[in-house]
């Protein structure tokens, strides 16, 4: 029987022409492609909480994760019932839950609130497909933002026109502060 010896890491020194990794930029320009900017679910891990959790735990998982969006998931499947923000659930929709169940007459608190009464419902997003994100340039997703008023946009790829996946993810913010340097650029260049 042949004996294995483990494997070794192997060193090497003297290098020369190292190239910068192909990550994520720290500022991109108008013109750039849209998909520069998306997070990609492919690339990146997606981060779930559970349509159960309470607002509360869902916001500390967030803080840990360093994050400010969850996607919404059903327990028993993979399946996304939405999304929820750290913004939702710090701003005035736990309240207005609250005022929509008649809290006062049913002693529901704050502490009470789950996920799924305050997530923003699938059905309810704004979203773009994925063989469209690769035609378009920032400037374009820019416009549909300041269109549309929303934080996110999910990407949609669609598996042999019926299964739909969530592909990927824009935010605003991260948007908007990739492209400072250009939006500043092109402010001045205007003037």
């Amino acid at each position: 029987m042949p004996h294995h010896k483990p494997h070794t890491l192997q060193t090497f020194t003297e290098l020369s022409n190292i190239l910068l990794p192909s990550n994520e930029p720290w500022q991109v320009e108008l013109t750039d492609p849209a998909a520069s900017v998306m997070t990609d679910f492919n690339v990146r891990a997606l981060f779930k909480v559970a349509a159960e959790d309470t607002i509360d735990e869902a916001l500390q998982k967030m803080k840990v994760a360093g994050l400010r969006i969850g996607f919404v998931v059903d327990g028993t499947s993979d399946k996304i019932l939405g999304m929820i923000t750290s913004y939702d659930i710090m701003g005035e929709k736990p309240m207005r839950y609250l005022q929509s169940v008649g809290f006062a007459d049913r002693g529901v608190t704050h502490k009470d609130i789950k996920v799924k009464d305050i997530m923003e419902k699938v059905e309810d997003w704004v979203s773009v497909e994925m063989k469209n994100v690769d035609i378009v340039n920032v400037q374009a997703l820019l416009d549909v933002f300041q269109k549309t008023g929303r934080t996110h946009l999910p990407v949609i790829d669609s598996h042999e026109g019926k299964e739909h996946h969530l592909r990927g993810l824009f935010s605003s913010a991260k948007v908007l502060r990739l492209t400072d340097f250009a939006r500043r650029k092109a402010a001045h260049g205007k003037v």
